[in-house]
């Protein structure tokens, strides 16, 4: 198997080098499904904007997806469909124009609809969505005041304890819900005949006030009382929140226009100035729509609008891997990668410093439109594909990568959590008071804890990219961590990854690499957890439900990415072939043309049971990856 394990390596090589842009990174459409296509329609529409060359084709896009009952899935095996999308992907034809309730797709989109309840059980996103474009109330009582956003950073609840992701959605979501703000014009759909109860469509429906529990009374006190000893005025107070939130908005506005370079809060953030009085017209609109437009990308079914870019990820990752394959860090394809990487290292502060105030900027984020929000996984990445420069001193760039590694270090490790495991995004932004805050299926986006995945890949980067070991105290308390977080039988839940087949990767890798032995019993039960749920073809494949039953669900067939996380998992341990990996590795080799649905399947996770993603790229980085350590193991 060694023979072809080689020539598939060096086709997937070559391949990358056709693949490779000019600048030297790689671009990959990043998949979410159609909500972000339904949402630009939408938006397009509302603001007059008759683009209708894109406005067809996202809805051409959308229509493509459509099940045959009527429904749209976020993912392949979501049983009979999704409420939510199906009411904005119907909402979003029928804006376009250029689908009619009378079609014959239109009626199962309706009846599936009003079979899930109507309008009344949609998710809170979509209802925001829907009141947005006055389909349906503005409930009386928000759960997060807007005059939240005035609480200093030293009070013990204040908005800067929210995640960043939760910060840049909410400021827009608030002011648009303080102002009640509604756009209509002549293209709004009637959607009133989606209420299954038709008496509620004159009133605020009873789901759209919160069910106030002890605890999140308790929450609301506080930060009642907090506001009223702010330094205002009781008549100023109000209209200062307002202004702090549009200034919130307007400091985090990236080059491109977008706010915080995400589609999703740039959407919020356009109707929430449209409520502070903006024309539509405003230049900071008109770039941000722009900017919106920018997102652009090739989907399977047509054109995509991407919600972010994942340019920087995808490139650091396509870098690392081939050299992990063999690729040599002189060749001009890892060169022009370096060079990419280089320029996109954050220079900025950024909401991060608010919790670790005295690290300098050195981290990376996701997408190449990002210079404000740096993450753990991405720094690890990149650092782990410009290693090699930074330690060649022949190259003729060899201090710019240097100074480069050093300052990306710096970060990362500044970043730790106190409790020894990594966030995403910024340190210590896990205060779990708010997750009492009642807001159904928006718990996991609302804080930034340590998890299982971001804490085993920093340890897989500092084991060995940085030759740091268990004896380091910051590698000490990360395994810590994971030892302490493991599950009862065996695995770690992922946050970012699907699901559990991700988290497990994560903290094996990341803890053989700190030094940990392969026979400690965790290590040992993980590894037969991951044995025990090999599929009979030698892959691996995991449900997006995983995440939204907080248990392991398996897919029923084998998914590229998957596969090749577990491989590389027990490659880890075993440091040789094994009946298993043999397996598997076989299964990356028969299945490496193949495309159907499981290569399309989303492997990423952003919100459980609402938002996912599926990376063009991830079933051609991870297989190269594991078939790379395997001949490594050789």
């Amino acid at each position: 198997m060694k023979s072809e394990v080689e020539t598939e390596i060096s086709r997937r090589i070559q391949w990358l080098q056709e693949e490779q842009s000019p600048d030297g990174s790689w671009r990959f459409c990043l998949e979410s499904g159609p909500l972000t296509d339904a949402y630009m329609i939408i938006l397009l529409r509302s603001l007059q904007i008759d683009d209708e060359e894109l406005i067809r084709l996202l809805a051409e896009h959308i229509a493509k997806l459509q099940e045959k009952n009527g429904a749209w899935k976020l993912f392949h095996d979501e049983a009979e469909g999704n409420l939510s999308l199906t009411i904005e992907a119907y909402c979003a034809l029928l804006y376009a124009g250029y689908y009619g309730k009378e079609d014959e797709p239109m009626q199962a989109a309706k009846q599936f609809i009003l079979s899930k309840g109507g309008l009344t059980e949609a998710s809170l996103p979509t209802k925001i969505v829907l009141a947005l474009t006055g389909q349906y109330p503005w409930p009386n009582h928000i759960p997060v005041p807007i005059e939240m956003l005035l609480l200093p950073k030293s009070f013990p609840v204040n908005y800067f304890d929210f995640s960043g992701y939760a910060r840049v959605h909410f400021a827009p979501i608030l002011v648009c819900a303080d102002r009640k703000w509604v756009i209509k014009t002549a293209r709004t759909p009637d959607l009133s005949d989606l209420y299954a109860d038709q008496s509620k469509t004159s009133r605020v429906p009873r789901h759209a006030e919160p069910r106030h529990n002890e605890s999140y009374r308790s929450l609301l006190s506080m930060i009642v009382q907090g506001i009223k000893h702010l330094p205002f005025l009781p008549g100023q107070i109000h209209s200062a929140a307002l202004h702090r939130a549009e200034q919130f908005m307007l400091q985090r506005i990236e080059p491109d226009g977008t706010l915080y370079s995400y589609f999703t809060s740039t959407f919020l953030m356009i109707f929430a100035l449209l409520a502070l009085g903006y024309p539509k017209n405003h230049p900071v609109i008109v770039r941000a729509v722009q900017g919106l437009k920018n997102l652009i990308c090739r989907a399977d079914a047509g054109i995509h609008i991407q919600n972010v870019t994942s340019t920087v990820w995808d490139t650091a990752l396509f870098s690392h891997a081939l050299q992990e394959a063999g690729a040599s860090p002189q060749s001009p394809m890892i060169q022009k990668a370096g060079q990419y990487l280089l320029s996109r290292q954050h220079q900025k502060y950024g909401d991060w410093t608010i919790h670790n105030p005295r690290a300098i900027p050195g981290g990376w984020g996701f997408s190449d439109i990002n210079t404000i929000n740096p993450d753990i996984d991405d720094t690890t990445a990149a650092l782990r594909a410009i290693r090699r420069l930074a330690q060649t001193s022949g190259n003729p760039d060899h201090a710019a990568y240097l100074s480069s590694w050093n300052r990306g270090m710096n970060w990362l490790l500044s970043m730790q959590n106190d409790n020894g495991g990594w966030p995403a995004f910024e340190k210590n932004t896990d205060n779990s008071l708010l997750t009492w805050i009642p807001l159904k299926g928006m718990k996991e986006a609302l804080i930034d804890p340590s998890t299982a995945d971001l804490t085993g890949r920093t340890l897989e980067f500092l084991g060995n990219s940085a030759g740091l070991k268990a004896s380091h105290p910051a590698v000490e308390k990360g395994v810590r961590w994971l030892l302490r977080h493991q599950e009862e039988d065996g695995s770690w839940s992922g946050r970012w990854g699907i699901s559990y087949i991700y988290g497990t990767w994560a903290a094996i890798t990341g803890m053989i690499a700190a030094g940990v032995s392969p026979r400690l019993p965790a290590v040992q039960k993980a590894v037969r957890w991951l044995q025990g749920i090999q599929n009979a073809d030698g892959g691996w494949g995991e449900s997006c439900r995983s995440d939204v039953e907080h248990k392991y669900v398996p897919l029923g067939a084998s998914i590229p990415s998957q596969t090749a996380w577990a491989l590389d998992a027990l490659l880890a341990v075993y440091k040789g072939p094994t009946a298993a990996i043999d397996r598997g590795i076989r299964f990356l080799l028969e299945s490496s043309q193949k495309r159907d649905w499981t290569t399309r399947y989303p492997t990423g996770a952003g919100l459980p049971g609402g938002f996912y993603f599926q990376y063009h790229s991830y079933r051609h980085i991870w297989p190269l990856l594991a078939l790379g350590h395997y001949m490594k193991s050789l």
